[in-house]
């Protein structure tokens, strides 16, 4: 006689499965019946918190939907997975949380918008993801930007931050290319790493949270390829988001670690 599998029991191994399959299984998870896990960080109760980028922060949100915690603002890619995640876990907190990326935008188009997208919403911690598109549209020649100009701009970005808000926490993520994406082509290799190396001097000399994303795809196709991750190198799938999430709320808890 066979022994009959509950529902619940056939879900719970299919969960269970999955994970294992991405490589998932070391990173924190919350199991069914179980209430969110409790952080012993000293977090504000009351905090703005900004998304900035391109089209991997914008991920097909919806602008329409653009004041906080609005799931449709907040796309489908790492930014949905973050606030999701942040906001179970510390559901005593009245928290503002948007998402203002911008497909296909660079510093200098960040900057166009600053004003609206950035300044008049006053963020306590402001996570900017860009970089990308200053070297990807220089191959098809519809931008003559340089590493030196995406550098120069982005530090007047954040100059132009900080001198509103002199308190703001920055937390600066580094522009990636996974190896093996369908868009990922030898001049990657041989100068995008200019653009990665100027974002990471510029969160050293800014005192932002580095979230090295980079290293986070390095490690993960070293269990699936590119096309289970990141399909084009550029733009995550969603456990390529999963990962970027994970990263980047290790990085916002160390702000706040008592």
């Amino acid at each position: 006689m066979k022994n009959k599998i509950k529902p619940t029991d056939r879900r719970n191994f299919i969960k269970s499965a999955s994970l294992a399959s991405a490589g998932l299984l070391g990173f924190s998870t919350m199991q069914a019946g179980n209430t969110v896990k409790k952080t012993s960080l000293s977090i504000p109760g009351k905090l703005t918190v900004l998304f900035q980028g391109d089209s991997i922060t914008d991920a097909g949100r919806d602008r329409g939907h653009y004041y906080a915690n609005d799931v449709r603002g907040m796309g489908h890619g790492y930014v949905l997975d973050i606030v999701s995640r942040i906001m179970a876990e510390n559901p005593k907190t009245e928290w503002a949380i948007y998402n203002r990326g911008i497909s296909g935008n660079k510093v200098y188009q960040l900057a166009d918008r600053w004003k609206d997208d950035c300044l008049q919403l006053q963020p306590d911690v402001l996570s900017i993801l860009i970089g990308v598109n200053d070297f990807w549209h220089t191959l098809n020649g519809n931008y003559n930007g340089t590493a030196k100009v995406y550098e120069q701009d982005l530090r007047k970005l954040l100059d132009r931050t900080l001198k509103k808000f002199p308190d703001v926490k920055l937390i600066l993520g580094e522009p990636f290319a996974v190896k093996g994406g369908t868009a990922i082509t030898d001049r990657w290799s041989s100068e995008f790493n200019a653009y990665r190396e100027a974002a990471a001097q510029i969160a050293k000399d800014y005192n932002a949270v580095w979230i090295p994303y980079q290293e986070v795809f390095d490690k993960a196709l070293k269990t699936a390829p590119a096309s289970y991750w990141c399909p084009d190198g550029v733009h995550p799938s969603m456990p390529g988001a999963y990962l970027m999430a994970d990263a980047w709320i290790k990085g916002f808890e160390s702000i706040y670690n008592t």
